[in-house]
């Protein structure tokens, strides 16, 4: 909230979504709507602010699909970063150490990160939207775990050199399967 100190909040953290989250959350499913993006899958973590964002968007976009929260989308385990102001994280690990996280998805020392797992599973989750034949798939995730999505294209150091890893908080990145292969379609829209 506008009176809270910032911090970094990862998968032990389960904050409820404060309201700037909530109107970020409504703003993405009038976004969805005027872009006829309508999901016939919705899948976020498990976590109370990624559920409660999926709930806004699609009651904002008049959508009535079920939400599915998997384990897969939670957000990483700063370890013991978790939770802690920008300035005392920086402290211990170094800006440098932040920077390399922010443009090239490498895990600082401490935090409980497995980028290779994550990989897969975005990868595992993929291919399962190409077997069920999924037109549209809408995923709430956080932005430590969404940074390895543009890996399903084949080209993420590519792709991270042009463009800015991190999403922006209420930003989306659009992935789209099209002959018989991922590709970024759009990052870092800002709803």
């Amino acid at each position: 909230g506008p009176n809270d100190i910032p911090t970094r909040v990862g998968a032990h953290t389960d904050l409820a979504l404060v309201e700037s989250g909530q109107e970020q959350a409504r703003k993405l499913g009038r976004w969805l709507r005027a872009q006829n993006y309508i999901p016939d899958a919705i899948y976020c973590s498990e976590l109370k602010r990624t559920k409660k964002t999926a709930e806004l968007a699609l009651k904002e976009a008049a959508i009535t699909e079920h939400i599915y929260p998997l384990q897969i989308f939670n957000e990483i385990d700063y370890g013991p970063d978790e939770n802690k102001p920008e300035d005392e994280v920086i402290a211990r690990i170094g800006k440098e150490a932040i920077e390399n996280w922010d443009k090239n998805a490498v895990v600082p020392d401490g935090w409980k990160f497995d980028p290779k797992g994550c990989i897969q599973n975005w990868q595992n989750f993929a291919q399962h939207l190409i077997d069920d034949q999924h037109d549209c798939t809408l995923v709430v995730t956080s932005n430590g775990v969404a940074r390895f999505a543009p890996h399903l294209a084949g080209n993420f150091e590519e792709f991270a050199t042009q463009n800015k890893i991190k999403l922006s908080t209420g930003a989306l990145g659009i992935l789209e399967f099209k002959n018989d292969a991922w590709r970024v379609h759009e990052w870092n829209v800002k709803p």
